[in-house]
């Protein structure tokens, strides 16, 4: 019960919806064929992207973080490459730290085993929670115990960054992803994306402090300095996950030995 209430003061989804359609849509173009024309087909079908879905997404649990600052400093390097080797390590701090490498782990498995069944609807599903884990992994904040800026004096920095930035831009949130690849090793692959992401925060906490410097409230003003100062950290974090979503989508399929899809 304390890890529970513990767990349920940070913020619970990383990115807002804006964000979320973003990447998923630009994951589909990073692929080849005819993956690709696969995903265009069904695009609409995938439930982020979905037409007849109303309002935000629903929230996930707040085990979809991993505040590894923690468990260990940064770079990580010798951070458990399992969820029992975690808690056996850390015990309680491996719960409160969340679960999200595990979460992406356990979806990529899940995406996989619908490609071997060619079961459309299941493909299409696992691939859009799979696409937003990732891009949750690409928040710098999720990865941080200091994830709404508390500790900085930068409350609601959380919101601030992962919903209310992309909102502002959404006609200039233009990414920019790299093509998908083939990834030799899915689950460690996760573990050098969470050290990518991180190395952002200490960044993103200053910026952001600059935007605000002078600035009396969270006005139109304040964004406008934001975007200034962090939009390019968002594009490129956005970008990457694009990337990584269909490169995870392309080794599932891979894996499952190329099965035709219509």
């Amino acid at each position: 019960m304390v890890i529970a209430a513990l767990l349920t003061a940070e913020p619970a989804r990383a990115w807002g919806p804006v964000a979320h359609q973003a990447v998923l849509t630009k994951a589909i173009d990073t692929l080849p064929n005819p993956l690709k024309n696969f995903y265009k087909t069904h695009r609409l079908e995938l439930p982020t992207l979905a037409p007849d879905t109303e309002g935000p997404p629903p929230e996930e649990g707040p085990e979809r973080r991993f505040a590894v600052d923690r468990l260990l400093a940064f770079p990580f390097l010798d951070l458990p490459r399992s969820e029992a080797e975690s808690k056996a390590r850390f015990g309680d701090e491996a719960a409160r730290a969340g679960r999200l490498p595990w979460l992406i782990l356990e979806n990529h498995a899940r995406l996989l085993d619908a490609f071997k069944a060619g079961d459309k609807a299941r493909i299409l599903t696992e691939s859009d929670s799979l696409a937003g884990l990732v891009a949750d992994i690409k928040n710098p904040l999720v990865l941080t115990d200091n994830a709404d800026g508390q500790k900085t004096g930068q409350h609601g920095l959380f919101v601030r960054f992962s919903s209310r930035l992309p909102e502002a831009m959404e006609r200039r949130l233009k990414l920019s992803p790299e093509a998908a690849r083939y990834l030799d090793e899915p689950k460690e692959y996760i573990f050098g994306m969470m050290a990518a992401s991180y190395v952002w925060i200490d960044n993103l906490l200053y910026q952001e402090a600059l935007a605000k410097r002078g600035k009396s409230g969270y006005t139109e003003i304040y964004y406008e300095s934001f975007e200034l100062r962090c939009g390019e950290i968002l594009k490129d974090r956005l970008s990457e996950a694009a990337a990584d979503a269909g490169s995870y989508w392309y080794s599932a399929w891979i894996a499952a030995g190329k099965p035709d899809l219509k």
